[in-house]
């Protein structure tokens, strides 16, 4: 495959397509959070991938390590220009909001909170992290493959990804701390407030976490965290 996608076999290419848009796509829409940036990524992607093909190795092995380093690259280029342009509309003068008013697709609702979810507890690791988080855990590549996507050593990957999974499980345990506070709040309020009917509902709740479960939309984010890495 290597050796025919360096040729220009576009029979070739199709095939590598075929295999890994998924997964691109996937990769960046965790770093990015965004459908919409992730279906920009990924096409970016096989348009770069196509125009670099004569530096790729010759050597036989997968393409998926070398097409998600493309990526991870793609989404910071993106990251980097939505700043700038943040910056930008920032120093203009503020017009009136518009409603958006377009029909939502009933199954994303659900999907887009969890992702913020997600993507709130991902914003808060370094970006060498993130990525590193994403290409082990969520795009299933071994040590050594996110080393080949990133371009750097294998040991810097291990360590990299030990203190992404330390810093969202603290994270996740935070999270689960606010919650029950939440609980406790909204229990004294329901009480203070006399309706005993709410009050009652209230007491006879079990208070989350009281097994010492990680619980939270935020909580989604180190789930993947107890899965073992090759």
């Amino acid at each position: 495959m290597r050796r025919r996608v360096r040729a220009g076999e576009r029979d070739a290419f199709a095939e590598l397509y075929d295999q890994h848009a998924g997964a691109v796509y996937q990769h960046a829409l965790w770093l990015s959070g965004d459908w919409s940036t992730a279906e920009d990524v990924m096409s970016e992607t096989f348009l770069a991938a196509w125009r670099a093909r004569e530096r790729l190795h010759p050597d036989e092995g997968s393409l998926r390590p070398w097409l998600l380093g493309i990526a991870t690259h793609k989404v910071e280029n993106t990251r980097r220009g939505l700043r700038r342009r943040l910056a930008f509309l920032a120093r203009q003068r503020r017009r009136p909001e518009v409603a958006d008013f377009a029909p939502e697709v009933a199954g994303r609702i659900d999907d887009a909170r969890r992702l913020r979810a997600v993507q709130d507890a991902l914003n808060r690791l370094q970006r060498h992290e993130r990525e590193v988080l994403t290409l082990c855990v969520w795009s299933g590549l071994d040590y050594r493959q996110a080393a080949e996507a990133l371009g750097v050593p294998v040991g810097t990957v291990r360590s990299r990804l030990s203190r992404a999974r330390a810093k969202l499980a603290r994270f996740a345990d935070e999270a689960a701390a606010e919650e029950r506070a939440d609980d406790v709040k909204n229990t004294a309020k329901a009480t203070h407030s006399g309706n005993a009917g709410n009050a009652a509902n209230a007491k006879n709740r079990e208070p989350r976490g009281a097994r010492g479960e990680m619980t939270g939309e935020a909580a989604l984010a180190a789930l993947p965290m107890r899965e073992e890495t090759a």
